[in-house]
């Protein structure tokens, strides 16, 4: 099955409307119909990889989501700030819609965690997810404080590890200074070759950033090929001089 095959169908798992972030979604005023109007956002996403666009050039917004999903504008426009706070939905650097969760959703047979973790490398690589998430709660209507979104986040990271070890047949080990940098065999040596000489760094530079902020991350080897590849881009524009390198294999 070829990698950049367009799909036009969901491989929905059976407990997905028992997920934690599903059941406090339908819990919420309104929830059945932001749940209602989750699953249009998918199926309409599906044929541009979980981007929601009108056309090749311009991206839907609330409105054109509320034409087409047959909502009221106003049950748009509050579900989506419920959908970016439970993370199912993202908001990219152009002001396109993602659906965070589609690579876990399509059909594909590939490992889904690391399905989803190239979709997401591929999105910053292209500048168009932001390099980091701010950490603000906007007021909500119907809510009367912030879900628990990080709970929800280790709910779901936690999920995502046993799918990543049934498929694969391979455990995360625990590595860094606080023992708390979770990675599997394979995703190390690719750690490894990539960072020779700053892997162990990166490693205990996440380990310590985890232990004093308390913050979660789906995926630990994604979070330090980006950091690297932040201060990469960083220090080249401290120089002036353009990054031309090349892994092996690829050519300018």
């Amino acid at each position: 099955m070829t990698e950049n095959r367009r799909y036009y169908y969901l491989k929905v798992k059976e407990n997905f409307y028992h997920s934690e972030t599903m059941v406090i979604l339908e819990s919420m005023q309104d929830g059945l119909i932001y749940s209602n109007l989750l699953m249009k956002m998918y199926l309409m996403s599906l044929k541009n990889n979980g981007v929601l666009m009108l056309n090749d050039r311009i991206p839907h917004t609330p409105q054109t989501i509320a034409t087409y999903t047959r909502h009221q504008i106003g049950t748009v426009e509050r579900a989506l700030k419920v959908f970016i706070e439970l993370a199912l939905v993202e908001v990219l650097n152009d002001g396109a819609y993602y659906m965070s969760d589609i690579q876990l959703l399509i059909g594909q047979s590939s490992t889904e965690g690391e399905r989803k973790k190239r979709e997401r490398m591929r999105l910053q690589s292209e500048n168009l997810l932001p390099s980091a998430k701010v950490d603000i709660c906007p007021p909500i209507e119907g809510v009367d404080k912030c879900p628990p979104i990080l709970e929800i986040e280790k709910e779901l990271d936690i999920e995502l590890e046993k799918e990543r070890e049934r498929e694969t047949g391979q455990a995360p080990a625990a590595y860094g200074k606080y023992q708390n940098v979770f990675l599997s065999d394979s995703e190390l040596a690719e750690l490894q070759a990539e960072l020779p000489d700053k892997w162990e760094y990166y490693i205990d530079r996440l380990s310590g950033y985890i232990a004093s902020t308390g913050k979660k991350y789906q995926n630990h080897a994604a979070t330090i090929s980006r950091w690297a590849a932040d201060d990469k881009a960083k220090a080249a524009q401290k120089t002036g001089i353009p990054d031309y390198s090349c892994k092996e294999g690829e050519s300018l």
